[in-house]
């Protein structure tokens, strides 16, 4: 049994046509932190997801699945 991905922030990435690089700046943290909460390895806080909601210009209910 995989593990459910909880973050689409991949997918949100992708439809956005932006790169984990781009955003990793945005953030001021490390790209590797970005890969790893784009492969739902790691979660980051919810503030942390609020912001990206914005920088992604998307609803932060767009970057969960259901």
């Amino acid at each position: 049994m995989s593990k459910k991905a909880i973050n689409r922030l991949k997918v949100v990435l992708a439809e956005k046509n932006i790169s984990s690089k781009w955003l990793a700046e945005q953030l001021g943290k490390n790209e590797a932190t970005i890969s790893r909460w784009c492969t739902n390895e790691v979660q980051p806080p919810i503030k942390t997801f609020a912001k990206v909601a914005e920088l992604l210009d998307v609803k932060l209910t767009n970057l969960f699945n259901d």
